[in-house]
């Protein structure tokens, strides 16, 4: 059970790493089924279970034989089955959609929005604080019963964009490259090609005749022969490695937040009682607005500017070089930065170091390895590889939000966090190897950075069939 206002160590676990370990799973799933019933099918369905699973969680409740808890943690792995379903899908389609000129500015505007949506989520999160202030100062329960409210009303307003974001999705056409390399029918890929050109929209007639062609279809062991070449294999390596090795320090970073927020005056409240829990609440929506207008979102759109004349390889090396660099300036240098006895000028140095590398994080490998697992693989695989890929990185996630979280109080509280910097530093020096497995994919089409020999890659019809109302006939 929760001793006073905090949860136990499982409990605590289990909330933090629902998420995670459900958007592992999901992306998997979801990019495997992707690549086999088709992009547009799956993009609407994962965002219904978010909605779903979001919902749920604003309502659940508890139990004799079940915990407030215990649901709240089944939802929030539900609703990251979802979320991991978005990694791979929106890359892949946004990726199968671009012309070649401007790809990597659309698949980075398409990720950079997860930033706007943490600012919007705390602006949110402060106005309903605001709204509910005189409830919090005048409660008396013993619970603090308005903040339960709180609480529901922002998970549950989650749901809101999401069903705005449905009607697109559901009636977004499927992408040209899936209807002609996997569904191999000629005649559609092609009339969606002009349809989208002309009047942005595609339409599938059910009774036209079907006109498929011979092509290498995805199976078992077509995947096993493809990838068993070095030269495709170590694409998949460096995606992976490049995604795991970033997201290790990216969710890590988090674990200095306290300390960020403490140093700029956002920390926990001096305050006691009533008013205590509203300067707490307040100023972790305060803190995250600033962390996030800090760090996350001018990165993110700095990449924007640059990632189609650079390229996303040079990108990703100079983010994870200076990611090292920083990194070991904030490991060796903790002490000095950040002790009892340090003056502000030390403090501020920290904060800076530490906005610093939220902002080469996104204008570096955070953006640049959704991009690339998006463009180098062949259509038949692309969101396969691309969800493995997005995988690797969730589990280096997971390892830092457990096995740091739990590392970082050895020998007293936050004692191990400069080693546990430097290990990030570490890390970012691997992913600066693990990116020159990689190809840089500017400039260039996806059907040069397949891999395979576009010259008789389709060997011809294979014969045509009539359909009425989706049976063949003829």
């Amino acid at each position: 059970m929760p001793t006073g206002q905090n949860l136990n160590t499982n409990q605590d676990l289990g909330v933090k790493v629902a998420t995670p370990v459900g958007t592992l799973l999901g992306q998997l799933f979801f990019g495997w089924l992707a690549d086999i019933v088709g992009r547009k099918r799956m993009y609407g369905f994962e965002l219904i279970i978010i909605i779903i699973a979001c919902f749920a969680q604003a309502l659940c409740g508890s139990a004799p034989a079940v915990s407030v808890i215990g649901v709240l943690i089944v939802w929030r792995f539900i609703m990251g089955i979802g979320i991991g379903g978005d990694y791979p899908l929106s890359a892949v389609i946004s990726s199968e959609f671009a012309s070649t000129r401007i790809r990597g500015r659309l698949m980075n505007a398409v990720f950079a929005f997860q930033g706007w949506g943490n600012f919007v989520a705390a602006l949110v999160a402060f106005i309903i604080t605001a709204a509910y202030k005189d409830s919090i100062l005048n409660d008396t329960s013993a619970n603090h019963r308005p903040v339960d409210f709180m609480w529901r009303i922002l998970i549950g307003l989650g749901c809101v964009p999401g069903c705005i974001a449905l009607y697109f999705r559901l009636t977004i056409p499927e992408t040209p490259r899936f209807t002609m390399d996997i569904e191999r029918n000629i005649q559609q890929a092609s009339k969606d090609i002009e349809n989208i050109l002309t009047v942005g929209k595609s339409n599938v007639d059910p009774d036209a005749i079907v006109q498929r062609v011979e092509a290498p279809r995805a199976s078992w062991a077509d995947f096993r022969t493809h990838f068993s070449q070095w030269e495709n294999l170590k694409i998949l390596i460096g995606t992976s490695w490049s995604w795991f090795a970033l997201d290790i320090a990216f969710y890590g970073l988090g674990l200095n937040s306290s300390i960020i927020l403490e140093t700029i005056g956002f920390g926990s409240a001096k305050t006691t009682g009533n008013q205590g829990v509203y300067d707490n609440l307040k100023n972790i929506c305060v803190g995250n607005l600033i962390l996030s207008a800090a760090g996350l979102i001018p990165g993110y759109w700095v990449c924007f500017l640059f990632i189609d004349s650079w390229g996303r390889k040079p990108i990703q090396l100079m983010g994870f070089i200076l990611l090292t660099i920083i990194f070991v300036c904030m490991g060796f240098g903790y002490d000095k930065m950040t002790g009892p006895n340090v003056n502000d000028n030390a403090k501020n140095a920290f904060v800076f170091l530490y906005c610093l590398a939220n902002f080469f994080q996104n204008f570096g490998p955070n953006t640049t390895t959704f991009v690339v697992p998006g463009e180098a693989f062949p259509t038949r695989y692309r969101s396969t590889a691309h969800g493995i890929s997005a995988a690797s990185g969730k589990l280096g996630a997971i390892v830092a939000q457990v096995g740091f979280a739990r590392l970082k109080d050895i020998g007293g509280t936050n004692k191990f966090v400069k080693h546990i910097l430097e290990i990030f530093a570490f890390f970012m020096l691997t992913g600066i190897f693990s990116t020159l497995l990689i190809p840089e994919t500017k400039g260039r089409s996806l059907e040069e950075l397949s891999n395979e020999d576009q010259d008789g890659f389709i060997k011809g019809t294979v014969g045509t069939a009539e359909v009425r109302d989706g049976v063949i006939v003829q």
